[in-house]
């Protein structure tokens, strides 16, 4: 009997797949039994995430790729085409906030640097923009494919002081539904392109804003679990199963959705 929750054996595409989040989705992706090839900026975060991620199979690769750079996407695209033939799955897992994007508490829009604001714009949206015109396209080409987008609460939600990466997230929600239904229309129903919108989770970038040194919680950090109905914060693991899902048949008739992953942030005022 076929498990229509299966991604295995499938080839999967993880931009930002030396971060955390894309190499958590990873490690998810080879658990699962697929193919997988990580793309990260730097070779020694590359270097690191496939140390790790090979214990988990074999069926792992890793390159160093700037997802802005389209030619180098094409260079990319034609190594994986040469090794396993085809490409199933695409996440867009790079991308986040940079520090001079995020305004501190002293600061207003006015205090935000425009270089700043548009690097923020240009890694989240056309870091992802990119990536899918390069693997979308041979995914147009062979008549299936899940691509997944990586949104926020930022673009789902009014948070203060991230006004970059909120715009940003924003315009790849659009860019999803967008790409989700010219897929469909123009090429073959069966490429569906939708993304994950992840609440709080505690990461590298995010720590010091959420955390004390001494690991309490700080005033923002409060704020946000008032405002999660769940009462915690997410395990970055939780975003496995919502991933492998939407690549998987029991998600075929699902394309164009923004998925919350957020113990119910989204959905509460508070009151």
């Amino acid at each position: 009997m076929n498990d229509i929750f299966s991604i295995a054996g499938k080839v999967a595409v993880i931009t930002g797949g030396s971060g955390v989040l894309g190499s958590n989705i990873a490690r998810g992706f080879l658990r699962a039994g697929a193919k997988v090839l990580i793309i990260g900026a730097h070779q020694e975060s590359v270097d690191s995430a496939l140390a790790n991620l090979k214990s988990e199979g074999r069926d792992v690769c890793g390159t160093v790729c700037d997802v802005l750079d389209i030619d180098h996407l094409l260079e990319v695209k034609d190594m994986l085409l040469e090794r396993w033939g085809r490409v199933d799955i695409l996440v867009n897992a790079a991308g986040g906030n940079i520090p001079g994007g995020t305004l501190q508490e002293d600061q207003n829009i006015f205090d935000m640097k425009i270089a700043d604001l548009n690097r923020v714009v240009d890694l989240n949206l056309n870091g992802t923009v990119y990536p899918c015109f390069v693997f979308g396209r041979v995914m147009a080409l062979q008549g299936s494919g899940s691509i997944v987008n990586i949104s926020s609460m930022a673009a789902m939600e009014s948070i203060t002081r991230v006004p970059g990466y909120s715009m940003a997230k924003s315009a790849v929600e659009n860019f999803t539904r967008w790409l989700a239904q010219e897929m469909a229309i123009k090429f073959n129903e069966n490429i569906r392109v939708n993304a994950i919108a992840p609440g709080f989770f505690i990461g590298n970038q995010n720590r010091s804003v959420l955390l004390h040194e001494d690991g309490s919680l700080t005033e923002r950090s409060k704020k946000v679990i008032a405002k999660t109905p769940m009462r915690r914060f997410g395990d970055i693991s939780e975003l496995n199963g919502a991933v492998q899902f939407l690549c998987s048949d029991a998600a075929s008739f699902i394309t164009g959705v923004i998925l919350p992953i957020d113990g119910g942030f989204s959905t509460f005022s508070g009151v």
